[in-house]
């Protein structure tokens, strides 16, 4: 309950957050969305939030799925039936299909689901995975866990954004009845310059700008084109990078017990939350 109120407090600024929506295409054949409605989220870390709270009971330990995740926030404030089937690490190829003792996201969704969420693709094109080879460019001495920049090649772009295609028509296939929305990647970057919660070079921090926004570009165009609705989240949190006063997402490091670096924290993830309810509020 104490989140829900959270939610509440949340909603004045909403008005900045309607900037960042698109109607779902298919409003028309969407049923009515009920208390005790089946929600099925599906997606990577962004949405899995792990470090957001307890994982929780039952779940795979290396999914990461934070009972603080926006997922967990939006059904406690909608009460919907929750089936959190997000997975820390995931790609587009893990929603389509098994990732070795974790079956496929997309089997969570069936006839019975009234809402689908879904947040994927960065890790597709190595977005956060190049955010910290970045940053283990600028070490002294890198951590031998450190991984290396990838470049990513045009086709991996195009081949991310025909798997997200078909992901969203798959939920459609498997759910007529089920709105969806395709919330996209928060703002882990600052808009210019750098900062010490960001230390990276200015190339690499210029290259890291360019993928998110391609990334949202992507992902609006998917939204757009196969009737799904879009929560622009990139542009709601565009304000609350890490390097600002209020950062909704953690840096190159993150605090006890409030998600993990380069990744939303408690605050976005109760931001993200905030928003879908009054966006699947609009969609009644």
């Amino acid at each position: 309950m104490g989140q829900v109120k959270l939610f509440a407090r949340r909603c004045a600024p909403v008005l900045l957050a309607l900037a960042g929506l698109a109607p779902a295409a298919t409003v028309a054949r969407e049923a009515p969305l009920a208390e005790g409605a089946r929600y099925v989220a599906l997606g990577s870390s962004f949405a899995a939030g792990p470090g957001v709270g307890p994982n929780a009971p039952g779940s795979p330990e290396r999914c990461g799925r934070g009972t603080l995740n926006y997922p967990h926030l939006l059904a406690e404030a909608l009460k919907l039936d929750l089936v959190d089937a997000t997975c820390s690490g995931a790609t587009t190829h893990h929603v389509l299909g098994p990732w070795n003792e974790v079956p496929p996201q997309i089997d969570s969704v069936n006839g019975d689901t009234r809402l689908v969420t879904l947040t994927i693709g960065g890790n597709d094109v190595s977005f956060v995975g190049n955010i910290f080879a970045a940053a283990c460019e600028k070490m002294a001495s890198p951590d031998p866990r450190c991984g290396k920049w990838r470049e990513i090649t045009e086709e991996e772009w195009q081949a991310d954004e025909e798997r997200m295609r078909s992901i969203v028509r798959q939920i459609h296939a498997r759910a007529p009845l089920a709105r969806v929305v395709v919330v996209d990647y928060i703002t882990v970057l600052p808009p210019s310059g750098t900062c010490a919660a960001m230390a990276i070079s200015p190339d690499r921090l210029a290259q890291s700008r360019s993928a998110a926004k391609r990334l949202a570009r992507i992902t609006a165009r998917v939204a757009r084109e196969e009737g799904a609705s879009l929560l622009k989240f990139s542009h709601i949190s565009r304000r609350h990078h890490p390097c600002s006063a209020k950062p909704w997402s953690n840096g190159l490091s993150a605090p006890a017990d409030d998600g993990i670096p380069v990744h939303p924290n408690r605050l976005g993830h109760a931001e993200a939350a905030a928003a879908l309810v009054k966006l699947v509020k609009l969609m009644k």
